[in-house]
C-alpha cells in the first residue's frame, strides 16, 4: 500500500484545476437553464392570458368556440359520413344543391353562393351568425311568418332568399345531411342552444340617413380587394366563389335579411374586411352603416311575394327595405334612414323597442 508522501503534486494540482472548471461550467449551465425556463414560462403566460399584457389578449366569447370543428378529424362511420356530407353542402352549396348540380331535381339554390358565404368558418365564427347550437333553438317564433317555425323552414328561408332559390323537402337526404352537420356543431351546447357570440355585433346606429357617397368611398378603400370594383367577387378554378358577389344576378335577393341596412352593417362591423374579428373591428359604426347602405342600393334579384312577409306589420324590422308598413314613413327612409324616428314611433304607439 502507498502513502500520501508518494502522491505526485503536479497531478494533484491539475485535478484541482479541472474540478474548478467543471464546477464553473455547471454553474453557467444552471444559470442558462434557469433563464431558458423563465423565458419559456413568460411565453406561456403571454399565450394563455393577460398576465404580462392585460390589453393584448381577448378570449373568445364562449368556451364552445374552442372545440374541434374539423370534420376531417372524424372517423368514417355512417353517422360521421352524413356529417361530412352536410359540411360539403354547407361550404360548396352550388355544387350539391345549386346551379352546378347536374340533377335538376336536386337544385334548390338559385345562385352560386354558399351557406359559408355568410356563416363564416363553417358556421363557427363568433358574431358571424354562428350556427353552433342553432338546431336546439328551434322550434322558434319567426316574425316574418308570424308563427313558430322549424329548423327546416329556417334553412328554406335562406334557400329562397339568400340563395335566391326554392324550398328543399324536409325529408330529402340533402336536408338530413345539413341537419346532421348543424347538430354536430351544437353537440356541447346547453339544451336551449344559446351561446355568447350569437348573431352579429350591435352597433350605435347613426341618427341620420345613410351617406351613399361616403359608403362608396368606404367600399373603394376596404372592399374592392376581395369583391372587386364591380362588387362581383372572385371565383375559384371550380367556379365557386372565393369571395361572393355583393350585388347583381348571382347575389342574395331583395327579400333576404342582409338587405336591411342595420343587419348588414352589424355583419360588416364584426367581420369585414375579411379577417376582421369582433374584438378588433376595422371599420367604425358609421363606416359600416354607410357602406351597408351603398351595397344594398345596388340591383339584385327580386323575391316574389314579399308583400306577404310579416303578416303582423307592427313586427316588421324598421330597416326592411320593402313595404307594406304599419307606419307612414317612406320606403326610402326604411331603406336608408334615419331610423331613430321610426323606432321612436313604434315605442310611442306600440310600446315596442326596435333595434333593427
Amino acid at each position: 500500500m502507498g502513502n500520501a508522501s508518494n502522491v505526485d503534486p503536479t497531478h494533484s494540482g491539475a485535478s484541482s484545476t479541472a474540478a474548478k472548471q467543471v464546477k464553473k461550467l455547471c454553474w453557467q449551465l444552471g444559470i442558462g437553464m434557469v433563464l431558458m425556463l423563465g423565458l419559456g414560462f413568460s411565453i406561456v403566460l403571454i399565450g394563455f392570458g393577460d398576465v404580462l399584457h392585460p390589453k393584448g389578449y381577448v378570449k373568445l366569447p364562449d368556451d364552445v368556440y374552442y372545440l374541434d370543428y374539423n370534420v376531417y378529424h372524424l372517423s368514417n362511420s355512417d353517422k360521421n359520413q352524413k356529417i361530412k356530407e352536410g359540411f360539403e353542402i354547407f361550404r360548396n352549396t352550388s355544387a350539391h344543391i345549386g346551379p352546378k348540380q347536374s340533377d335538376s331535381t336536386q337544385v334548390f339554390a338559385g345562385n352560386s353562393l354558399a351557406c359559408a358565404s355568410c356563416h363564416l368558418n363553417g358556421g363557427t365564427k363568433p358574431y358571424a351568425a354562428p350556427l353552433i347550437g342553432v338546431v336546439k333553438r328551434f322550434p322558434q317564433y319567426r316574425g316574418r311568418e308570424d308563427k313558430m317555425g322549424t329548423i327546416e323552414e329556417r334553412i328554406n328561408g335562406c334557400l329562397e332568399r339568400s340563395m335566391n332559390g326554392r324550398v328543399m323537402p324536409d325529408d330529402s337526404e340533402k336536408m338530413k345531411s345539413l341537419l346532421a352537420y348543424l347538430e354536430w356543431l351544437g353537440r356541447a351546447v346547453p339544451s336551449n342552444g344559446k351561446i355568447e357570440g350569437q348573431g352579429f355585433l350591435t352597433i350605435e346606429i347613426p341618427n341620420r340617413a345613410v351617406d351613399l357617397n361616403h359608403g362608396e368611398t368606404v367600399f373603394q378603400n376596404n372592399c374592392v380587394e376581395c369583391h372587386g370594383t364591380d362588387g362581383q367577387g372572385q371565383t375559384q378554378e371550380d367556379g365557386s366563389y372565393l369571395y361572393p358577389p355583393l350585388w347583381g344576378k348571382d347575389s342574395y335577393n331583395n327579400g333576404a335579411g342582409m338587405t336591411r341596412v342595420i343587419t348588414a352593417a352589424q355583419f360588416i362591423k364584426s367581420n369585414m374586411p375579411y379577417g376582421t374579428t369582433y374584438d378588433n373591428p376595422v371599420l367604425t359604426d358609421e363606416e359600416a352603416y354607410d357602406v351597408a347602405g351603398y351595397i344594398n342600393q345596388k340591383l339584385r334579384p327580386t323575391k316574389p311575394n314579399r308583400e306577404v312577409d310579416f303578416p303582423d306589420l307592427v313586427k316588421k324590422p324598421v330597416s326592411t327595405p320593402y313595404g307594406p308598413y304599419s307606419d307612414d314613413f317612406s320606403e326610402e327612409q326604411h331603406q336608408l334612414g334615419p331610423f331613430q324616428p321610426i323606432m321612436d314611433y313604434y315605442q310611442e304607439e306600440y310600446n315596442i323597442i326596435k333595434t333593427k
